[in-house]
């Protein structure tokens, strides 16, 4: 997941170079949105695995 929110920051990257605010926006925020998905399931799991060695 986090290899896709790379990936759409990168086109939001080229798209803002040439000059496509919309598709930009766009792209960064689904960027934002899986980076923050991304975030919450990696917390998730590392307090899982805390859990279960306890």
């Amino acid at each position: 997941m986090l290899y896709y929110a790379a990936v759409f920051f990168i086109i939001a990257l080229v798209a803002a170079l040439f000059g496509f605010g919309g598709i930009a926006a766009g792209a960064a925020g689904i960027a934002q949105i899986l980076f923050v998905v991304f975030l919450v399931l990696a917390v998730a799991g590392f307090l899982l695995g805390l859990l279960r060695k306890s």
